[in-house]
């Protein structure tokens, strides 16, 4: 089989699903692209058995057929090349010889019969919504995901779907996400949860638009198109925690900050915290929040001062700075507005003003005061 592709085009494709492909695979085909040719369309497929994307392409070809080619090599000649038509040779052991303007390379293919076929869109139920809500899903939520293998259920995004919205949620037992959606919608009440990774690789995939996403899922996998390009993954076969429980209802103190120089003042503070806990101290009284840090084993201090609006008893507070950064980075307003109760109980964080259609909560649990 023999096609001819433009090298740009085909490294920005190739890119958009190189992610799927593990370093260190069980199967080495799984190291390999599939690259199908059908009715000069070219479709180039990337899986690691839990995730498979899939990208298309037109080029120039009078026949059809199909052949893998090891990733990493054929990436690492195409970064190289400058914009110009490349000719793809493949002969009947599937060797493969790329032509390009004053070059030829090589390179030993596979039997495409080998590559791993990719699960079946049976008995789906779909919902629609536009690229940038999802996006903006995902960027709001996958921070919070825990690492944690034992806990499965939480190493991915909880999905819970309804008439009128749609919520993510995701938790590591320290800090919580919830992310609501009105905008979308669902035909009927359901939930799933879906790995970390897909999900980042989708990050990288859909653009910040309102193009309407295609996206369904069964009992064992989620379907997600976006015009050439589509996705497959298999979804985490575990139940989420009931996580409305953890929400407290009544925080009577609100504190507002502005949230830029709250997020400068807990990184300088930071420094002088102690690295496993990253525990820094809240005082606030009046109009004015303190934030200490220390690290007793090295003697290190550090402690600011910063004006901000509360009403509420006075309060003293510690939270881990890394997880408060983080969380602070997702709120969209200038200012954020942090609902407490008790020096024991999880801290609610909010942006002042929510856009129209979404809603975000975040809650922190508080560390123990080392007084």
């Amino acid at each position: 089989m023999k096609f001819i592709v433009s090298s740009t085009s085909l490294l920005k494709h190739l890119q958009q699903i190189s992610g799927v492909i593990n370093a260190n695979t069980v199967l080495p085909i799984l190291e390999d692209f599939l690259f199908e040719i059908e009715d000069k369309k070219l479709n180039v497929v990337a899986t690691d058995l839990e995730t498979v994307m899939r990208v298309q392409m037109d080029v120039e070809s009078k026949v059809n057929g199909k052949v893998c080619i090891p990733a990493k090599i054929l990436l690492d000649t195409l970064k190289n090349i400058a914009d110009q038509p490349l000719t793809f040779n493949i002969d009947k052991n599937f060797a493969v010889e790329i032509t390009s303007d004053n070059g030829k390379y090589k390179v030993m293919g596979e039997n495409p019969d080998n590559f791993p076929k990719e699960p079946a869109a049976d008995d789906t139920t779909g919902f629609t919504m536009s690229s940038s809500a999802l996006l903006t899903a995902i960027n709001k939520t996958l921070f919070a995901v825990s690492n944690d293998d034992l806990r499965p259920a939480m190493t991915g995004v909880f999905f819970e779907l309804t008439k009128d919205s749609v919520q993510f949620v995701a938790t590591d037992a320290h800090r919580l996400v919830r992310y609501k959606r009105t905008d979308a919608k669902a035909s009927k009440v359901d939930s799933f949860i879906v790995p970390k990774k897909p999900l980042n690789l989708l990050k990288n995939a859909l653009p910040d638009n309102d193009d309407e996403l295609t996206i369904t899922y069964n009992s064992n996998h989620l379907f997600v198109k976006h015009g050439s390009t589509y996705m497959i993954c298999r979804l985490i076969d575990a139940r989420f925690p009931d996580y409305k429980v953890v929400i407290p209802i009544d925080n009577p103190y609100n504190l507002i900050v502005s949230k830029a120089d709250f997020q400068s003042a807990l990184r300088r503070v930071n420094v002088f915290s102690n690295k496993s806990t990253n525990q820094v101290a809240l005082n606030i009284s009046g109009s004015e929040l303190q934030l200490a840090a220390q690290d007793v084993d090295f003697s290190f201090e550090g402690n600011e001062r910063m004006s901000c609006q509360y009403d509420g008893e006075d309060l003293q507070i510690a939270f881990n700075a890394k997880f408060l950064i983080e969380m602070l980075h997702a709120a969209d307003t200038d200012d954020v507005k942090i609902e407490l109760s008790t020096s024991t109980k999880a801290g609610l964080i909010k942006p002042t003003e929510q856009a129209a259609g979404e809603e975000l909560l975040m809650l922190v649990m508080p560390l123990m005061l080392n007084n």
